[in-house]
C-alpha cells in the first residue's frame, strides 16, 4: 500500500499546486479557460494517440477488458437511475439529479494515464488510453440524454452525435488505432515531436484539474454530494473487479481495469451542466470531494486488488 500511495501522492500534489495558483492573480480565469481548452483539443488528443500508436498490445485481453468496464459502467448507471424515485422523495430536483448521475458514470482519465504511467509498464497506460476512447462515447451520449430528460433540454439526437463525432478526444484514440495499420509506422522525428507534447499534457491536466477544484464547498457536503461519492468511488470498483473477474481477467490486466473504476469522476461534466440547465454547482462540490477522496481509494482499491490476486 506504501509504494501505492507514494506513486499517486505527487500527482495529487500537482492537483493542490494548481488549486493554489488558480487563486493568486498572477494567473486569471481566462488563463486558466485557455489552458483547459489547450488540453481539450491538442494536448489530451496527442497523448490518447502516442500512447495508443506505441503501446504492444500482445498478449492482452482487450476485448475483455472493454467488455468488463463497459458491463459495469452500464450497471452502474442503471442502480442511479433507479434510485431516482427514491431520490425524488427527499426532495432532490431534476436537474440536481442530472448532476449526480453525471458525477457518477463520469471518471477522469487524465488521472488514471497518469497513476498508470507511475506504477505500470506502457501497456497500462495504452489500456488506459483505449478504454477511454472505447467509453467516452457511450458516457458522454448517455449522460447528454439524461441531463436533457431531467431538465427540458431538448437537444436532437443528430446534435448529439455530432458532438460525439467531432471530439477531439475520440478523433485522437481513433487515429492512433488506424495508424498502427500503417506498414512502417511513421516517422521517429514525427513520433519525438507527439511524444514531447503528450508528456506535456500529463502535468498541464493535473493543474488545471486543480484550477477547478473548490475546496472550500467540500466541508459539509449534502445527501446529492455524498451519494454519488459512495457510487463511484466505494460502489463501482466493486462493481468492476467483479465484472473483471466474471468475464476472466486477473493479473496485471485486472489491475489496469481496477485502476479505471477507482478514479473519481471529470471535471468536464461541470461544462455539460452548465449548458443544459443541471446543477452545475452540485457538480463542482462533487467532482472536488471525490478529487480528495481518491487520494485514500484509489490507494486502497489498487492494493486489495493486488492482495486479492496475489500480486
Amino acid at each position: 500500500m506504501l509504494i501505492t500511495i507514494q506513486s499517486v501522492l505527487p500527482i495529487f500534489v500537482i492537483i493542490l499546486v494548481g488549486n493554489l495558483l488558480s487563486q493568486t492573480p498572477l494567473f486569471t480565469r481566462e488563463f486558466w479557460i485557455g489552458l483547459e481548452r489547450l488540453g481539450f483539443y491538442l494536448l489530451y488528443p496527442t497523448l490518447l494517440f502516442s500512447t495508443i500508436f506505441r503501446a504492444d498490445f500482445s498478449g492482452l485481453s482487450l476485448d475483455k477488458v472493454i467488455l468488463a468496464l463497459g458491463f459495469a459502467w452500464f450497471v452502474l448507471g442503471l442502480i442511479t437511475l433507479l434510485l431516482w424515485p427514491l431520490i425524488h422523495k427527499m426532495g432532490v430536483k431534476g436537474p440536481t439529479f442530472s448532476s449526480i448521475f453525471q458525477s457518477t458514470v463520469r471518471w477522469n482519465g487524465f488521472i488514471a494515464l497518469v497513476v498508470a504511467e507511475n506504477m505500470f509498464p506502457p501497456e497500462g497506460a495504452a489500456v488506459v488510453a483505449l478504454v477511454m476512447a472505447a467509453i467516452v462515447i457511450p458516457i458522454n451520449v448517455s449522460t447528454v440524454a439524461v441531463v436533457a430528460w431531467f431538465t427540458d433540454s431538448k437537444p436532437s439526437f443528430t446534435s448529439v452525435l455530432k458532438r460525439v463525432a467531432v471530439n477531439p478526444l475520440i478523433i485522437g484514440a481513433s487515429m492512433g488505432l488506424l495508424l498502427r495499420l500503417l506498414p512502417g509506422g511513421l516517422p521517429d522525428f514525427f513520433m519525438d515531436g507527439l511524444h514531447l507534447v503528450s508528456r506535456a499534457a500529463l502535468g498541464m491536466g493535473l493543474l488545471t484539474i486543480g484550477a477547478g477544484l473548490r475546496l472550500r464547498d467540500v466541508a459539509r457536503p449534502g445527501f446529492p454530494v455524498l451519494l454519488p461519492t459512495f457510487l463511484k468511488l466505494i460502489l463501482f470498483p466493486v462493481i468492476v473487479v467483479s465484472s473483471a473477474l466474471m468475464f476472466g481477467i486477473e493479473g496485471a490486466e485486472l489491475s489496469y481495469v481496477a485502476l479505471c473504476a477507482a478514479v473519481p469522476t471529470a471535471m468536464n461534466g461541470y461544462v455539460l451542466a452548465r449548458q443544459m440547465g443541471g446543477d452545475a454547482e452540485n457538480y463542482a462540490i462533487t467532482v472536488t470531494l471525490q478529487t480528495l477522496v481518491s487520494l485514500v481509494t484509489i490507494p486502497a482499491v489498487l492494493t486489495v486488488t493486488a492482495y486479492a490476486t496475489g500480486g
